[in-house]
């Protein structure tokens, strides 16, 4: 090989060496869209507001919330796997629509696994189940036995058909045999509403809506979804503490993007999202709306997806969990 042979193939490794580096630094190179498929004002979207408030910041380009609700988040969640895959436009990735809703609807119009490139997980939600004070039990143990004893069983009340807190609830009735029977509200805090009021015994809600009540007295926490004690409610069991170790279901919120988005990109972001989760601020934020920042890789954030993918497509089935 001649100097001028050597010369270009020297060159030509550096560009390729360059090539990744390039890409990075060149992302992003206009405002980026994340949508959320659900109304403004939920959770789920005020999450989404403190992580697009903080990306903005360290990505250097505008990061604008967009809300396109409808179909319990499959059609913003569409218009993301349908979206040019170049990082500009993310997915506010949510457990009901990702990994329920393609069991308990006829159809989704996206596929979670061959549609999407997970970029990280935001957290984890914990749910709650809250009795009326009125409610004879003070325990997992006792409200099973008490609903046993009921005629058509007790009412528990979630934000839907289908829904996190709706699994959950039929998961509960499984492992347990609680003669229980849910009532889909339009939203968990209606729910919530008719707990207090006496309307219904039982819900089955998020933590952020549900820990003031608590405190107050208004309703009864018998015990908390997840794996661990929450440092908002640290007098509450877990269901694994209450013998019910099978319901661990967490709801949980990420980001995502179209599924062919380059790799340099999705890397990009998942470390400015995991930087942006570390921060103590943020924390405390996401704490405040019940929401646990769970930083990691985006291969452990796909993993969890597939898991619970394989793992809600169990359960719906058992219970014959349909959508409305």
């Amino acid at each position: 090989m001649n100097f001028h042979q050597r010369l270009r193939a020297l060159c030509w490794l550096c560009f390729v060496a360059c090539t990744p580096l390039c890409a990075q630094v060149a992302y992003p190179s206009k405002p980026v869209r994340l949508i959320v498929p659900f109304a403004p004002g939920g959770v789920a979207d005020t999450s989404a507001r403190v992580i697009a408030d903080q990306l903005t910041r360290r990505l250097g380009q505008q990061v604008t919330v967009e809300n396109k609700a409808g179909a319990s988040g499959n059609i913003g969640t569409q218009a993301v796997a349908l979206a040019e895959p170049d990082g500009h436009t993310l997915l506010l990735a949510f457990d009901g629509t990702m990994v329920i809703n393609p069991h308990v609807f006829e159809k989704v119009p996206f596929d979670t696994v061959n549609d999407f490139a997970p970029v990280g997980k935001i957290g984890d939600a914990v749910l709650v189940l809250v009795a009326h004070p009125g409610v004879n039990a003070k325990n997992l143990k006792e409200l099973i036995t008490l609903s046993k004893s009921q005629t058509g069983g007790m009412f528990y009340g979630t934000s839907g058909s289908g829904g996190t807190a709706h699994v959950a609830g039929e998961l509960f009735k499984q492992k347990t045999g609680a003669n229980l029977t849910h009532m889909a509200y339009k939203g968990g805090g209606q729910a919530l509403v008719d707990v207090l009021g006496g309307n219904i015994p039982l819900g089955f809600v998020a933590v952020a809506g549900a820990v003031q009540h608590i405190k107050s007295g208004r309703v009864n926490a018998l015990a908390i979804t997840g794996m661990q004690r929450i440092s908002s409610l640290p007098q509450v069991p877990t269901f694994m503490e209450s013998g019910v170790p099978e319901v661990d279901i967490n709801s949980w919120v990420g980001l995502m993007a179209p599924v062919k988005t380059p790799r340099a990109v999705l890397e990009r972001l998942n470390a400015e999202l995991n930087a942006v989760l570390t921060d103590a601020e943020v924390k405390e934020k996401l704490k405040t709306f019940g929401i646990y920042a769970t930083p990691g890789s985006t291969q452990k954030f796909g993993d969890e997806i597939k898991k619970d993918l394989a793992r809600y497509a169990h359960i719906v089935k058992a219970a014959g969990i349909k959508s409305d």
